[in-house]
């Protein structure tokens, strides 16, 4: 009896389901034709007012077939009314699939009619999402299927429930098969979550064709098994069911990784898979295979149909874009700019190099579409471009080549280690639920490892590139030798290499970066020592070697078998490297537990070569250096003072230890500032609070002293965050540069937040990161700046100081006294008039008569004490220097007497100086060489030098030439401080206060009006000469500081020299161009001009208002755009072409050629706003000028129609990867860092924005060329590039985008968006999958 359901007896007359099926019996009994009883069928429903397709009649005639009526003429009935719509296909294979498959093996015939129904209609279905009843067939099929408990989704769309529709009949047909052949015992669950056999087969049972279990019967279940399998392929490659499996891979990935088990059971094991004449198993699997996108194909074509150009790689190492000056090497212009940029010793960062390197990396090799090997190539190359620029670095208080090299050896490895172990840990994970005979293909299918190895070994090929500095040949020689003697046979200790020197080394055996970088490489797991087999990887002959190890062994070797530190050895560690963890974790043991002497010298030797050159193990060693800079409470402790006090002498040796400029932006690229700032704290507070009353002599014979300690702790500190920055950041109505001030408080954040998540994820576990056996954190405790009372007062202090004139000294109060104490000892040998000098001691009684000796007992304080009287003393000082009562020559010795007597004393100077200069209330002080030093002698050198470093920028320079013939001027307080710091002379001792007071001095002179700052480079170039360059250098760049105008103009020349623009052909353009090649007066003929980008990167964080930076870059891409359309000729020079026999092939540039271009010019945008303001500049470049610009009315610059609607065309495509690329630079293309949290929030709002424009809610003032190029392109290259950001998008801005998009005719793109969108817009995804066929 055929079973209808309920509620179909409640909605229709009574009695019409029972006449419906004594029709469909007596027309089977007549054996009448289906057309015929399909009309009378329908007839009768519509006369009761029955809605078709009816899921009712599905009911009735699937259980009037299964299993009394199992006959031919009953199936082709069935049939008629699925294809005549009378009842709903899909409901109708949702009630089949229940009955017949479970029911198989009893009803082969049925089996192969049911597949045959299937083949018909399983492609279409339109009727069924659009047609009257959806809802209700929904529903039902739902209910037959179970579709929502098995797969845990609420299918509230229909376009849902068509993609669990598919996957579960297409994994039910999979799970058959499986059981047909036995193989259902393989997989981990084994069994299926589908009935597959029915719950009481009746083996003798009889269906209408009288089928036995013969071996005819049989013959038919092998070949429906054959065909279920066929038939799974037939799906899995149609256009419109596979982009639904596609949707159903991306959204429900927990059942998908099931269903792919059973896939890859079928293909290794299935003998009817095997048998097929249709499919194979290589291709089965191919068909599922995680690379094959089915859904962005189209998109990542978009650009190829509309321009017949290849947009990924090809396109920039094409003849036609090498002919324009677009080498290969352009892709990687933004990370020679972010390497270039990390140099920049102005201002350390709290992040780490490693990590923005890794996601800038992953960015350009996802919207360049290039392999990885290809990217790694490209990273090797920029890093090594950055060491040559620098091979021959000038003096200066600035990181150099050491610094460098960190980059190249240390910093590049660890992103390329971050990249691989991405790849190499998903397949881990997925191998671990995987079955074993599946193990070993996920293990051969590590692509990006086999690629870091080819790019390595293809980049023996760049021999200019890879010639070593000259102060670094013999470690170099050092790998090369390493791998000969391993290639040889022969086994050598580090010892060997430790005691060779150049003399020792074979004549052929010379070794370059490659060998360098390979061994970096090799130390983190990322090589083995197959490497030393390349062909040409080395270059000597085993015969060259030396036989027997030259003299004792000395150094890391002797240390690892047990020898103890004496002298000479120490001063091997000291000056050699560690080679392996082991090694340096065997000195910070002795660091941690070895003898008082002991200690001190493992603190000399973490500080030492280990720390600047030992990039095998750098990241280490810095970890180390910051975890012995707090050391425990020892267990016995018992005093009341801090257990800091009696770590002294160890804690002095390693504050001098890393004060190098190198050592601090080592630190800051491996983004260990911020704990370092958490170590340096404790430090400051406990030393600057206690009295210089204790003293302790070290080995050398050397006497510290508490404040000695202090200052050594206090200016490394400074020196974390900007606090020499001019204070005009802080005055109101002035937009600071953005993220140019690191305060205590954020790096505490910063240091606060690395600890709490440090470990947690599984990569700080994986293999390749070779965890230390001392890895964990001193503490893991969050700090605060109310935990160090002294530090937080003395900021406060500083920061007031800043904001407004110094108020509140009180006659007699300490500090009062303190000050007096301090006057005396700065101006003891005056014998004046006897006034005090300080203002609120006027009209006091005389208290000057005092001694220098009675003020140097007095000043037995705190440093804290004297920092807070600092300010009121330099006050008084330059008060009584600007009234005639002290020289200026006196006023420098006292301050000098100040910086010497407290060395931490000069940043507060600094700080001090640098507010009274911005408040204007000080004359001027005449630098006449009497009074004041005189520039005189070198004003005019300076001057030529800086036309020189700027000559290719087209920038003028104001002349000094009033300068010349009048006592040049400065404002009194910097002409006292630049007083204070010539006093110095630069050795080893004075160096680290001058890389304190250095910069200090910079960024005041740069506030002042021109030409203070080559008044004082002058100045200084006479003193310091081997920082003359420089310190001319920094005077340059001072010209950009006052004009916005020299800004846009030295952007402008950034863009010309990159693009090739209005430039001969043979002239050099791309990155050399860019960023070129070194520069100093040390290079043949002087003093060589600087290249642009070079200027701009030492320039930027300086820019006032660097908001308006985001509208300059724009305007120049898109004039730069304009420029690539028309050849970059002048007009008359394009007209004069394009009259001749060559102009039309000349004049029309070749598509591919300009897309390299405008490409390259965009690379250049997004660099220079990400390089500019970080995520923050991005944010309002999309948000807002991106839109602001799409709104404006733009004159038209084009020259002529043709060429204006290809520049129009040609600048949608421009902006489409500006924006791209500023968006990928900022929050990385899979959103993993801790910035990419706004980036979601940024794309929402700039995709509402174009919804709008496409709904016609906004009004475009842009061409309409550009609007119409740049959408698609924009969406294409969201999709192709950037799948990881449309999730987070708002499901109605999806779906508002796609209905423009369609609107546009772009249904490809429109079905990619929202199939990206997760599950919330699958289903939205499957219906315009269903409507667009």
């Amino acid at each position: 009896m055929a079973v209808v359901p309920v509620q179909a007896c409640q909605s229709h007359p009574p009695g019409l389901w029972d006449g419906l099926l004594e029709l469909t019996k007596s027309a089977q009994e007549r054996n009448s034709d289906p057309p015929l009883w399909a009309v009378q069928l329908s007839s009768s429903l519509k006369s009761a007012g029955v809605s078709m397709p009816s899921p009712e009649l599905a009911h009735l005639l699937v259980s009037h077939i299964c299993w009394a009526n199992n006959v031919a003429i009953m199936w082709k009935f069935l049939e008629k009314a699925v294809s005549c719509r009378i009842a709903p296909p899909m409901l109708v294979l949702a009630l089949l699939s229940c009955r017949v498959i479970p029911n198989r093996r009893l009803y082969p015939s049925a089996y192969r009619l049911y597949m045959e129904l299937l083949k018909r209609h399983i492609f279409s279905f339109a009727s069924e999402i659009n047609g009257s009843n959806h809802q209700k067939i929904m529903k039902s099929i739902d209910d037959v299927l179970h579709l929502s408990q098995i797969f845990g989704l609420q299918a509230c769309e229909p376009g849902t429930l068509v993609v669990e529709f598919i996957f579960s009949i297409v994994w039910q047909f999979l799970d058959a098969s499986l059981d047909d052949e036995g193989l259902l015992e393989l997989i981990p669950e084994k069994k299926s979550k589908w009935p597959t056999r029915s719950q009481d087969m009746d083996i003798d049972g009889q269906d209408s064709f009288n089928e036995k279990r013969t071996d005819h019967q049989e013959g038919k279940c092998k070949t429906n098994t054959v065909m279920a399998i066929e038939l799974i392929g037939e799906i899995l490659q149609n256009k419109i069911t596979s982009k639904i499996l596609y949707l159903a891979r991306r959204n429900m990935f927990s059942h998908w990784g099931s269903f792919i088990q059973r896939f890859r059971v079928l293909a290794a094991n299935s003998t009817a898979l095997r048998s097929s004449k249709h499919i194979s198993p290589d291709a089965l699997l191919q068909l599922t295979s995680d690379t094959r996108i089915v859904l962005t194909r189209e998109c990542k074509t978009y650009l190829q149909k509309h321009f017949h150009a290849v947009v990924a790689s090809g396109s920039l190492t094409s003849s036609a874009g090498q002919c324009h000056g677009v080498s290969w090497s352009a892709l990687w212009l933004p990370i020679d700019m972010f390497l270039e940029d990390a140099m920049d010793g102005s201002q350390v960062v709290a992040t780490s190099a490693v990590e923005t390197l890794t996601g800038l990396v992953k960015a350009l090799q996802a919207v360049n579409g290039t392999s990885w090997h290809n990217t790694f190539l490209g990273l090797w190359i920029a890093a090594l471009r950055l060491v040559q620029r620098e091979r021959d670095p000038s003096e200066g208080p600035v990181p150099r080549l050491d610094t460098c090299l960190c980059m190249l050896l240390s910093i590049t490895p660890l992103a390329i280690v971050n990249i691989i172990e991405e790849e190499e840990s998903i397949l881990i994970d997925e191998a671990g639920v995987s079955p074993p005979n599946q193990r070993k293909e996920k293990q051969m299918s590590v692509n990006r490892r086999k690629d870091l190895i080819s790019s390595l070994q293809l980049l023996g090929d760049y021999e200019a590139l890879l010639t070593v500095p000259q102060s670094h040949t013999l470690t170099a020689n050092q790998a090369a030798a390493k791998s000969m003697m391993f290639v040889s046979g022969l086994t050598s200790g580090s010892g060997y290499l430790d005691c060779m020197s150049m003399n020792d080394l074979p004549i052929n055996c010379s070794g370059n970066l490659r060998h360098l970088i390979v061994e970096a490489c090799i130390a983190r797991n990322l090589l083995d020592t197959s490497a030393y087999f390349w062909p040409g990887y080395v270059n000597g002959r085993s015969n060259q070697l030396p036989r027997s190890v030259p003299g004792p062994m000395s150094g890391w070797s002797s240390l690892m078998k047990g020898s103890l530190l004496t002298p000479p050895m120490i001063n091997v560690l000291v000056s050699t490297p560690a080679s392996s963890l082991a090694e340096i974790e065997k000195i910070y043991e002795i660091a941690v537990n070895g003898l008082d002497d002991e200690k001190l010298s493992a603190a000399a030797i973490l500080c030492g070569a280990s720390l600047v050159r030992g990039w095998n193990i750098q990241e280490h060693t810095v970890f180390f250096i910051t975890k012995l800079l707090s050391p425990p409470v020892p267990a016995d402790y018992s005093g009341t003072d801090s257990h800091l006090i009696g770590y002294a002498p160890f804690l002095n040796v390693l504050l001098v230890g890393i004060s190098n400029v190198d050592c601090i932006q080592i630190y800051s690229l491996h983004g260990l500032v911020p704990q370092l700032a958490g170590a340096l704290m404790p430090i400051c507070e406990v030393f600057g609070s206690c009295a210089p009353k204790v003293s302790w002599t070290l080995t050398s014979g050397e006497e510290i002293s508490s404040h000695l300690v202090f200052s050594n702790a206090f200016n490394l500190l400074l020196r974390l965050w900007k606090f020499n920055h001019p204070p005009l950041e802080h005055m109101m109505g002035d937009v600071p540069p953005v993220g140019s001030i690191l305060t205590p408080e954020y790096l505490l954040l910063v240091r606060n937040c690395q600890l709490s998540t440090s470990g947690n994820t599984a990569m700080d576990s994986f293999k390749y990161r070779r965890p230390s056996r001392f890895s964990s954190p001193s503490s893991t405790e969050p700090i605060i700046m109310d935990s160090f009372p002294k530090l937080k007062l003395w900021y406060r202090q500083h920061q007031a100081c800043i904001a407004s004139t110094l108020s509140g000294l009180v006659h007699g109060t300490p500090v009062h006294q303190v000050v007096d104490a301090i006057l005396h000892m700065m101006f003891r040998k005056i014998n004046r008039s006897g006034q005090p000098l300080t203002p609120t001691a006027s009209g006091s009684s005389n208290s000057s008569s005092s001694g220098h000796e009675d003020a140097s007992l007095r000043l037995k304080l705190p440093a804290w004490d004297i920092l807070e009287a600092i300010p009121f003393v330099l006050d008084a000082a330059l008060t009584a220097c600007a009234h005639g009562r002290v020289s200026p020559r006196e006023l420098a010795t006292g301050l000098k007497d100040i910086a010497d007597f407290l060395p931490a004393s000069m940043a507060t100077i600094a700080s001090y100086f640098s507010a009274e200069v911005t408040r204007g209330i000080w004359k001027p002080a005449f630098m006449n060489g009497t009074d004041w030093p005189s520039p005189a002698a070198n004003l005019s050198m300076v001057e030529q030098q800086i036309k020189k470093i700027l000559a290719e920028t087209g920038v003028d320079v104001p002349s000094l030439a009033a300068v010349g013939s009048s006592p040049a001027t400065l404002p009194l307080p910097l002409a006292a401080f630049v007083s204070l710091t010539i006093t110095y002379k630069l050795d080893r001792t004075t160096e680290r206060l001058l890389t304190v007071v250095g910069p200090a001095l910079n960024s005041l002179a740069a506030g002042c009006p021109w030409p203070c700052m080559p008044i004082i480079a002058s100045l200084w170039a006479q003193k310091v000469k081997r920082w003359a360059d420089y310190i001319i250098f920094s005077a340059s760049r001072t010209v950009f500081h006052h004009k916005s105008e020299a800004v846009v103009q030295l952007l402008k020349r950034c863009f010309a020299v990159t693009l090739g623009l209005n430039s001969s052909p043979v002239c050099s353009n791309g990155v050399g161009a860019l960023l070129g090649h070194g520069f100093g007066s040390h290079y043949s003929g002087g003093m060589s001009p600087v290249a642009p980008g070079i200027l701009y990167l030492r320039v930027h964080r300086d820019v006032r208002d660097v908001m308006f930076m985001t509208e300059v870059v724009l305007s120049l891409l898109m004039q730069s755009v304009r420029d690539i359309a028309s050849c970059g000729l002048p007009k008359e020079k394009l007209e004069k072409l394009k009259k001749t026999k060559y102009g039309m092939r000349y004049g029309q540039v070749s598509l591919a050629a300009a897309m390299a271009r405008v490409k390259l010019a965009a690379s250049l945008s997004a660099s220079i706003v990400w390089v500019s303001g970080g995520s923050s500049l991005v944010q309002s470049l999309i948000k807002e000028t991106l839109p602001s610009w799409f709104i404006s009315v733009h004159e038209s610059e084009q020259e002529g129609a043709e060429t204006g609607e290809m520049a129009a065309m040609l600048g949608g495509y421009a902006l489409a990867y500006f924006a791209i690329l500023c968006g990928t630079f900022a929050w990385g293309v899979d959103l993993m860092s801790p910035e990419s949290k706004r980036g979601p929030k940024v794309l929402g709002a700039h995709l509402e924005f174009l919804a709008n424009a496409l709904d016609g809610k906004i009004s475009l003032g842009c061409d309409w060329c550009t609007w119409r190029a740049y959408v698609p392109a924009f969406v294409t290259l969201l999709v192709g590039c950037t799948p990881a950001w449309i999730p987070e998008v708002d499901v109605e801005v999806l779906k508002r985008m796609s209905k423009g998009l369609r609107q546009w005719n772009e249904e490809e793109l429109a079905i990619a968006l929202l199939g990206l969108g997760g599950i919330k817009t699958m289903g939205a995804a499957a219906e315009l999958i269903i409507e667009t066929g």
